[in-house]
């Protein structure tokens, strides 16, 4: 489990990925994994027979945003916002913006909408909301040990889900960015934002975009040192996460593991759609790249 330092590899990217190391050994049981991620049409049904609410649709408060001001308290979530000219990738704020509206219904804000989109996944979910649906559907989230077995298909070792060569015979096999990132994509694999499930080869376990489409949930606790701790046993059995959250970049913030990578990573910016690295996201955060997939026993 774990991925080496892509740094200088081809098609490698700039991040170390630091917190994807030391690569260590792991045993989990056997699981059933559903082989796409959850879609609007699967949403749909859980939300028509549950009345639920994304963390998105609700109203933020005065308590949880206590130096906001009332004015910017309004439900919504995070669109990606492209600029119109090539920007320094430090600051990732030049490419996302608030939505007032936006969520999993209205993905693009108020004024859109999911009609003929039913086999997409589905997308502005939070941590919270992901586990709500998989309690109703008798599911729960994978572990981060669970979801990179899943998704290595077998392969150990190998860093992307069907092997070590990015375009093998220059097909794409996922939905990424192409072309100058943020600013211009030039949509090679077919696809500018998320694509329907199924339209990239499966793994060899039969699971569909592990790799790309859309961030996947799982259901640990981020800590960026938590390998340290797993490889100092010659083999973890089923680890299920740290008992709280770290990351040094966002102290006070409490992140959960978001695995897969998107239709917006790049190597020019973020190569996370390697199988063995990791992403964080605040477990009460969502976008229009952020969806999950859920696992049973």
């Amino acid at each position: 489990m774990g991925g080496q330092n892509p740094v200088g590899m081809e098609n490698g990217g700039a991040q170390t990925m630091g917190d994807a190391r030391p690569i260590h050994r792991v045993r989990v049981d056997g699981f059933w994994m559903d082989e796409t991620e959850v879609t609007n049409a699967q949403f749909s049904a859980f939300v028509k027979a549950t009345g639920y609410k994304t963390v998105a649709e609700q109203t933020p408060t005065k308590d949880e945003f206590p130096d906001a001001d009332q004015k910017d308290l309004v439900a919504g979530s995070i669109v990606f916002a492209p600029p119109l000219n090539n920007v320094a990738l430090q600051d990732y704020a030049q490419w996302w913006r608030f939505v007032k509206g936006a969520n999993w219904q209205h993905p693009f804000g108020e004024k859109s909408n999911i009609e003929g989109k039913e086999n997409y996944p589905v997308v502005h979910i939070a941590w919270q909301d992901a586990t709500a649906y998989c309690q109703w559907a008798v599911k729960r989230l994978p572990t981060e040990a669970e979801w990179e077995f899943a998704a290595r298909g077998g392969a150990t070792g190998a860093i992307y889900p069907w092997g070590d060569t990015l375009k093998p015979k220059g097909v794409w096999m996922m939905n990424i960015f192409q072309g100058e990132f943020p600013h211009c994509n030039d949509v090679k694999d077919g696809y500018a934002d998320a694509a329907p499930v199924k339209q990239f080869a499966p793994n060899a376990y039969g699971l569909y975009d592990v790799a790309g489409n859309v961030w996947e949930w799982c259901s640990d606790w981020y800590d960026e040192n938590y390998y340290r701790h797993l490889a100092k046993d010659s083999v973890s059995i089923n680890p299920k996460g740290p008992s709280v959250s770290f990351d040094s970049e966002e102290p006070g913030a409490e992140k959960k593991v978001q695995r897969g990578g998107s239709f917006l990573c790049t190597e020019q910016y973020c190569t996370r759609y390697m199988v063995g690295t990791r992403g964080k996201g605040e477990y009460r955060s969502s976008g229009n790249h952020i969806g999950f997939r859920c696992v049973r026993d």
